[in-house]
């Protein structure tokens, strides 16, 4: 028989607070270009790198398996020198001291993180005004 495996809100809610946990305070969202790699076990080689994320020390909170993230006011992050007018394709949350444990999708719908423009430019700031991260088991 095929796994099945299936999760209470209980345990959903403690692996979300777990990651919460392993990012710390001060997380990083490091947005990038490029194809996303296999994992967050994975050395980032030609991504280009467009902007970079602080959370606040205040991560954000878990229910029903969703953690839901704080908010990062404009201004928190802008686009890094150089990337006029690039496409966004994916993210990597890191620890402050930049020990990678997420990866997801960057783009304006369906995606892991949802940006209002998923094109980035020198000089102009990126901000998330809401965003949850959520165990589909």
């Amino acid at each position: 028989m095929a796994s099945n495996l299936k999760y209470s809100a209980v345990v959903k809610n403690a692996q979300m607070a777990a990651i919460r946990t392993s990012l710390g305070a001060s997380a990083l969202i490091n947005i990038y270009s490029g194809t996303q790699p296999a994992s967050p076990d994975t050395a980032i080689t030609s991504q280009v790198l467009l902007a970079t994320l602080t959370a606040g020390a205040t991560f954000g909170t878990e229910s029903g398996g969703v953690e839901t993230l704080n908010a990062i006011t404009v201004g928190a992050g802008s686009a890094a020198a150089g990337s006029g007018g690039t496409l966004a394709t994916w993210f990597r949350m890191t620890t402050s001291g930049g020990t990678a444990h997420v990866d997801g999708t960057v783009g304006t719908s369906g995606c892991d993180l949802n940006l209002g423009s998923a094109t980035i430019s020198t000089g102009v700031q990126v901000s998330v005004s809401s965003w949850t991260i959520a165990n589909a088991n």
